[in-house]
Parts: C-alpha cells; sequence; structure tokens
C-alpha cells in the first residue's frame, strides 16, 4: 500500500503536467467508444430490469435512484458514478450491475446534481440524502435496509468514501478514486469545482484523523494514470495506519475505464470483492 514508484509528487509539477496527470480521457486516447459501449449495455440493463427507475429522493432534477432488484430480498449495492463531480450520469453506469444481480445482489444507482449547479459539499449532502430514502423504501421494494453497501467509481469512490458514515452503510468498494482534493484544486478540474480550503479539508477523506471502522476494498487499475493510483494507495494506507479494515488491490492491465469491467462481469474481481463485502455485513 506504498505510493506507486511512477507517481510523482503533484506539488513539483507544472500546471500543464498535473492537468495530464488527471486527465484520464487523455491517457486512453479518445474513451468516446468506451461511453458509447456503456451506454448501449446500460440502456439494455435498464429495458430488463424497468419496475423501480427514477425513485425521486429530492427536489432537484438528478435526485433520482434507479434500483435494480433480483427478487431474493439481499443486500442492496449503491453504487455512485463518476464524472469528476461534474459529468455523466447514473443512467450511463448501469451495465455495472450485472455482476452483482448475478449473485442475489440488489443494484441502486444514485443520481446527483452536477458542479458547477452545486457545490461539492452539497452534492455529498445530496448523496446522504439518497442513502436515506432508499433505506426507507427498500422494506417496500422488495429489500433490506440492514444490509446496504455503497460503491463508485472515481468521483464516485470519493462520494462513496464520504458515505461510509451513513447508519445505513455497512461497508464500501471504492473504484479508482480520489480521497485528497488539495492536487484538484490545482488543476483544470477546479473551474466548475471552484474549491476552497475549508471544502477540501471537510470532504478529503485522506486528510481526515482516523476513519470510519467498517469494512472497505479499494482497487485500482495497475495501467491508470501515476497520480490517481497514487490516491487509491494513500487512501489505503491512511485506514491502515489507523487500524481500520482495508484491502487494496490494482487490477493487472486495466486503465480507468476497463476496471469496470471486472464489475460488470458475474466472474469479475470487483464482483467477487462485492460479494466478499456482502458476507461481512
Amino acid at each position: 500500500m506504498s505510493t506507486p514508484a511512477d507517481a510523482p509528487d503533484w506539488r513539483t509539477l507544472t500546471r500543464d503536467q498535473l492537468d495530464q496527470g488527471l486527465n484520464n480521457g487523455l491517457a486512453v486516447g479518445d474513451p468516446a467508444n468506451v461511453f458509447a459501449d456503456w451506454e448501449l449495455r446500460s440502456a439494455q440493463m435498464r429495458a430488463h430490469h424497468p419496475q423501480s427507475l427514477d425513485l425521486r429522493y429530492g427536489p432537484r432534477e438528478r435526485n433520482r435512484i434507479d434500483l435494480l432488484t433480483t427478487g431474493r430480498r439481499g443486500p442492496t449495492l449503491v453504487f455512485i458514478h463518476g464524472g469528476y463531480w461534474q459529468g455523466r450520469a447514473k443512467e450511463n453506469f448501469t451495465f455495472c450491475a450485472a455482476g452483482p444481480l448475478a449473485h442475489g445482489i440488489d443494484v441502486a444507482l444514485i443520481g446527483y446534481t452536477l458542479a458547477p449547479d452545486v457545490r461539492l459539499g452539497q452534492i455529498v449532502e445530496e448523496i446522504h440524502a439518497g442513502l436515506d430514502h432508499l433505506a426507507r423504501e427498500l422494506p417496500a421494494l422488495g429489500g433490506d435496509p440492514e444490509r446496504i453497501m455503497v460503491s463508485g467509481w472515481s468521483a464516485g469512490a470519493h462520494l462513496s468514501a464520504m458515505a461510509l458514515g451513513h447508519p445505513h452503510v455497512k461497508a464500501a468498494l471504492l473504484i479508482s478514486g480520489v480521497y485528497d482534493l488539495e492536487p484538484i484544486r490545482h488543476s483544470y478540474l477546479n473551474a466548475k469545482l471552484d474549491l476552497d480550503d475549508a471544502t477540501i479539508r471537510a470532504n478529503s477523506p485522506l486528510l481526515q484523523t482516523g476513519g470510519i471502522d467498517k469494512p472497505v476494498a479499494i482497487t485500482a487499475g495497475s495501467a491508470e494514470l501515476p497520480l490517481l493510483r497514487a490516491q487509491s494507495a494513500g487512501f489505503a494506507a491512511h485506514r491502515a495506519r489507523y487500524g481500520l479494515p482495508v484491502i487494496y488491490e490494482e487490477s493487472p492491465g486495466d486503465n480507468h475505464f476497463t476496471i469496470l469491467e471486472h464489475l460488470a462481469s458475474p466472474a469479475g474481481r470487483l464482483t467477487e470483492l462485492v460479494r466478499d463485502l456482502a458476507g461481512r455485513m
């Protein structure tokens, strides 16, 4: 769980180098074909599970949850999408539900308002409000509010880490996330986020003293950008330092996008981690 050997100290980088070091799309070329494939597969998944889509949990347009169930009253994985808090939508990631669903684990995909329409702290509050609503409604929807775990990818992993303290959340799988917001403030990403000291301190899990004593699995692709792999390894080391339950794995050969295939697959390693976490709740 040490910092990857190829990860530079972001403080030594020029603005252009930092921007490139955080730009996942640029790192893989043009990811447009990846996104198109995700959207097609997600649309097919939604068509097969139309019963509980766009459940409203708050007043803003994106305050909606899609719940895909197996009908077995099993645990629920809440998946939070990425997009650096300013892009993408829950509908783009429904394909990720295929792996957990194959093993009797329901999947709820939660939407949230994007920056700059709200500040980052408000996004965190929306996720908590969505979890409150889901926990209240799960019994009527065929789920168990005492068996909820969170997962997210990229910015969604950050939001999942921030949701770990929610009373109904029992565990988390964090995929390719950001846990220290300070480098983000100095990059191109801050144009819409407008991060300040207070926001960074309150919403950077890696900068907190201690943490939440619940099982956490942290993952990243071995072929991801070094700065982002360092974020994941750093947060895992932070939790280990405080004696908090954590495992850290790098998925061999995977980049920021291909790693999600291991959640979309019933036999994928991320699906296996979800099953392991479900067994600990």
